[in-house]
């Protein structure tokens, strides 16, 4: 199974997300999975694919050509794609993955989410989606989409196509989940769901 996962290329957050991040490309390696990611040396995208890579496990890095500057990518220890533009390495990311995982993360990790949730929602993919929640990063995140679905901007049903996750291990579980809910056009206006 082909897992990506979106998360921060920062450095100036806590251990405990590099923790989880590191743990979760770990299990993805035990399990023969391969992991799909930015490619980003640093923050949670390095410790993600370190994770991955110190135990055995094929990692994929897609970052468009202008990331690649000195210290930026993973070029050399994973196999890599380059892209002209942020769009197109989106694009090969949801094409090449058979799950979702989003690490906590800024507004690139947001705007990948909301990518494939959107298109999960219009019935576009059966994929599955986790949060993964570490120290309660998305449980903010979490109520303003409650909260965007109690005063009708979404389907209710939209909630239940992705999970919120406590650990690395729960996540990895949801992707492999055959029932995980699938979207449809038709639910988009059905607000009572």
């Amino acid at each position: 199974m082909n897992i990506c996962v979106y998360c921060a290329s920062s450095d100036q957050i806590s251990p405990e997300f590099f923790d989880a991040a590191r743990e979760l490309g770990a299990l993805i390696a035990k399990n023969g999975h391969t992991l799909i990611f930015g490619g980003g040396s640093g923050g949670l995208m390095g410790a993600v694919g370190k994770g991955a890579l110190e135990n055995g496990g094929h990692v994929i890095g897609i970052a468009p050509k202008f990331f690649d500057e000195p210290g930026v990518l993973m070029k050399n220890e994973a196999e890599f794609i380059f892209t002209e533009t942020m769009s197109e390495r989106k694009a090969i990311m949801e094409e090449m993955a058979d799950a979702f995982i989003a690490l906590p993360g800024g507004i690139g990790t947001f705007e990948e989410f909301f990518e494939v949730l959107t298109l999960k929602q219009l019935g576009r993919h059966s994929k599955s989606i986790s949060l993964l929640n570490t120290r309660d990063y998305y449980d903010d995140f979490n109520s303003m989409l409650i909260l965007t679905a109690k005063r009708g901007f979404m389907s209710a049903a939209c909630l239940d196509l992705y999970k919120m996750c406590a650990t690395p291990e729960e996540a990895l579980a949801h992707c492999l989940d055959v029932e995980a809910n699938v979207g449809s056009i038709r639910k988009l206006t059905d607000y009572n769901k």
